[in-house]
């Protein structure tokens, strides 16, 4: 990703995206949901997904692989240049955020694998800011 001065971040798109995924049983059924703001507007309804069978680490990552392949879908529908997006990616799964910030090693090679796709995903964007949240901020945005 290029780096910006604080000029060019002020002019650009900034979006919210949040998710969250689990499973019952763990391993067992697996589930998830994310939704994104676009700048002022109003953010957009929760997406839920039936993710089969998998882990609690496997959801989370898998949640945020189709919510990056869901907005970069939107910016092409839209004309949005993805260069021009700030993205502010929020979780409450330390692991996972903390795997994406580099501040974690992802020794497992599935986990390893998820986290270089969600990378692959957003390095067309202009900044991308991964940030641990509280689960009850995720159960307040997400309606679980």
């Amino acid at each position: 990703m290029t780096k910006s001065n604080p000029e060019q971040l002020s002019r650009k798109l900034k979006v919210e995206l949040i998710f969250d995924g689990g499973s019952r049983g763990n391993p067992g059924p697996a589930y998830g949901s994310y939704r994104f703001k676009l700048g002022s507007g109003k953010a957009r309804k929760p997406v839920r997904l039936d993710l089969g069978h998998g882990t609690n680490n496997e959801a989370e990552y898998l949640t945020l692989i189709r919510a990056l392949k869901d907005l970069n879908a939107e910016f092409s529908r839209t004309g949005i240049d993805p260069n021009h997006v700030q993205l502010r990616v929020c979780g409450d799964s330390q692991l996972v955020i903390r795997q994406l910030q580099g501040q974690w090693k992802a020794k497992n090679l599935r986990m390893r694998n998820m986290r270089d796709e969600i990378w692959s995903l957003a390095e067309t964007l202009g900044s991308v800011k991964y940030v641990h949240q509280a689960r009850s901020r995720s159960v307040a945005a997400l309606g679980h």
